[in-house]
């Protein structure tokens, strides 16, 4: 019979019950008590204090806007064109370009979804955002469009996709309020081919991080086709929830693998992910859209729109106190 589990454990190991949930197709791939929460999800325990302009990885990190990327390959996957490159310093970029079709672009998106969930205790890769960048190819020296810079980080080694629908945490209170804080982005694109299962060395020491790494299908509408991502007019126009039915809560969600969100996720959950998306403040949600190279004015519209997500989620799920562990 399938499963949902719910957390009764101290963290980083989880100990669960069980109660029924709908759908066979979607479960734990383990006991619970064998999986580590931290791979998915770490408290936030600073978050006041978190930078959502330079992110959570060491400044020495970040691309120099001002140096030299030479030519490596072109990116052939997403929507948005992009290109390999290597800088100074012999490192790795993937970097996903902006350009401004009628589909939207993907790379500033990426940037500030991955500066929130990264604020939220959810793990991200090293990405930012830069306007324009200069490269040399076999044409010789150019200015490019800029867009989402990606470290290959050598601490970090990807070890392929990770299911949304069969993982160690379906059901877990931070795997259901990842899922309601992509919707409040209206992230349309909940594919598994999205999401990276890393090896990474932290502190000299091994770990797993689950992380949904391609996140520029978001800050528009969902669809499956004739998508907008990236467009505070469609993004204000959307309901994000409309109601809720035997339990759960019903989302304006018309993407991709509609049913890992339906008949799934209750108030409770949104409420979880409503009271940490409320612990941000002003500057840090200003932060986290100027590290995607938005527009201030651009960058405020669509915060109005998510602070009203924000209070919606919370008339439905209450306080959502984080009593995870």
């Amino acid at each position: 019979m399938s499963v949902r589990w719910l957390v009764l454990g101290v963290f980083p190991f989880v100990i669960a019950t069980q109660v029924p949930i709908r759908g066979s197709d979607i479960r734990p791939t383990r006991p619970l008590q064998d999986a580590q929460l931290s791979a998915l999800w770490e408290r936030p325990m600073d978050l006041p204090a978190r930078d959502l302009f330079n992110g959570p990885w060491p400044a020495d990190h970040a691309p120099d806007p001002s140096a030299e990327y030479v030519y490596v390959r072109p990116k052939h996957s997403g929507v948005n064109p992009g290109v390999v490159v290597t800088d100074p310093h012999g490192r790795e970029w993937h970097v996903k370009q902006a350009t401004h079709g009628r589909r939207g672009a993907e790379g500033p998106v990426e940037v500030v979804l991955s500066r929130v969930l990264s604020a939220l205790g959810y793990h991200q890769p090293p990405v930012y955002f830069l306007p324009s960048f200069t490269m040399r190819d076999a044409a010789g020296l150019h200015r490019e469009p800029g867009g989402r810079f990606r470290l290959h980080d050598a601490s970090m080694k990807a070890r392929g996709a990770w299911s949304w629908q069969q993982n160690p945490f379906v059901g877990m209170r931070p795997y259901q309020g990842l899922l309601v804080i992509l919707l409040a982005f209206d992230s349309f694109d909940l594919k598994n081919s999205n999401n990276t299962l890393y090896d990474v060395m932290r502190d000299g020491r091994p770990a797993e991080w689950y992380v949904v790494r391609d996140l520029g299908g978001a800050l528009g509408e969902s669809a499956k086709i004739r998508t907008r991502r990236n467009n505070p007019d469609r993004f204000a126009a959307n309901h994000f929830i409309t109601g809720v039915e035997h339990g759960f809560v019903v989302f304006d969600y018309h993407g991709n693998h509609p049913e890992v969100v339906r008949h799934r996720i209750t108030p409770d959950d949104v409420g979880w992910a409503a009271y940490w998306l409320g612990q941000l403040s002003e500057r840090q949600w200003q932060d986290a859209f100027r590290a995607g190279g938005y527009d201030p004015a651009i960058g405020m519209r669509f915060i109005a729109t998510l602070q009203s997500r924000i209070a919606a989620s919370r008339e439905i799920g209450g306080a959502g106190g984080p009593a995870v562990d």
